[in-house]
């Protein structure tokens, strides 16, 4: 089978999208617990941008190759002798397990607890783009948060594909929603539940009125202190893209240099929350089947249609499709997908 695969991590993004190559690989076998997925459409989305350039070799470091790819739909071709509830012809979808990426690949091997029924009514590219954001959007509620109808969160920049997914989970959990973002997309957010939507040209949050028990950071570090700044006494900022810490290590049960490590990079984070009343969080999100199903019924109730760029992009378009998430030479109009 055809894969695209890297054989080396390159710090810069220019040089890991020049090092991406579609490879003729063995098929991969499967074990009693696993399902073989002959992928339809898998998207690609920063991550494998971060995967690439070596940036979550701390908290996955691949042996190479490394086959790319961590949202995927398609047809099952083939379960594992202890597989119960999937057989041969279901279609379905899934967020590969961080240690098991693969996505980008003719056919894709995944443990069954990773995947859920495709929505029904919904095609493969569809659905492809969705596990990745609505699992970190429900494990950011439902586990990191423990949010309690009636709550409140903002999310700054939230006008792309987390938010377009968050929202609608959000409100399902009965969540007051404060998004910001860009004009065009004011119309769309608000229809998709959210109460109240900023024009960060036109407005800046922190200087609006809003008081939030929850941020939900999407832009990155230097975005701390403002988002700090709109949360209630005893609120907690759960960043997307800023600096692991010993919360975020324990969480995920990591031994104990890297608890160390985190616990160490991400104290200046800790402690200006900290000095606040507040808590800080960092997420990665993780393969879970049976919350991907809770995810599935809230898009198909909701009727949420992920916003998919126009390109048409197969397998030897890699290349090209990963500099459109990275914004070289152009910019994608939705989530970028790969067809097979």
């Amino acid at each position: 089978m055809r894969a695209a695969q890297i054989n080396r991590y390159e710090k810069d993004v220019a040089k890991a999208i020049a090092g991406v190559e579609v490879n003729e690989i063995p098929e991969p076998s499967i074990g009693d617990r696993d399902i073989l997925i002959r992928v339809k459409a898998a998207a690609v989305n920063p991550l494998e941008l971060l995967v690439a350039a070596g940036a979550v070799k701390l908290i996955q470091d691949y042996p190479m190759p490394v086959t790319l790819g961590n949202e995927v739909a398609g047809v099952v071709e083939r379960v594992g002798d202890a597989v119960r509830g999937f057989q041969p012809g279901d279609r379905v979808y899934a967020r590969t397990p961080i240690d098991r990426p693969g996505a980008l690949a003719e056919f894709a091997a995944l443990p069954a607890d990773a995947v859920a029924p495709m929505p029904e009514g919904y095609d493969f590219d569809e659905a492809a783009t969705i596990p990745l954001t609505g699992l970190t959007a429900w494990q950011a509620f439902t586990e990191v948060l423990d949010a309690k109808p009636g709550q409140s969160v903002l999310i700054p920049g939230g006008s792309g594909s987390f938010g377009r997914m968050a929202v609608p989970i959000a409100k399902s959990l009965g969540l007051d929603v404060t998004v910001t973002g860009n004009e065009r997309s004011c119309d769309e957010i608000l229809a998709l539940g959210a109460d109240r939507y900023l024009d960060y040209r036109a407005e800046d949050y922190w200087q609006a009125g809003v008081s939030v028990d929850y941020v939900i950071d999407t832009l990155g570090p230097a975005e701390f202190d403002r988002e700090l700044s709109v949360l209630k006494p005893g609120g907690t900022l759960l960043s997307l893209r800023g600096v692991p810490n010993k919360a975020f290590a324990e969480r995920m049960r990591m031994p104990f240099l890297k608890r160390a490590l985190f616990s160490l990079a991400g104290s200046k984070l800790d402690k200006k929350a900290q000095a606040q009343g507040k808590r800080y969080e960092f997420i990665f999100v993780r393969a879970d089947g049976e919350q991907l199903r809770h995810v599935t019924d809230i898009v198909k109730e909701r009727d949420v249609r992920p916003s998919i760029d126009p390109h048409m992009l197969r397998l030897d378009d890699i290349q090209a499709a990963l500099k459109l998430v990275a914004g070289m030479g152009g910019r994608a109009s939705g989530k970028v997908v790969v067809r097979f």
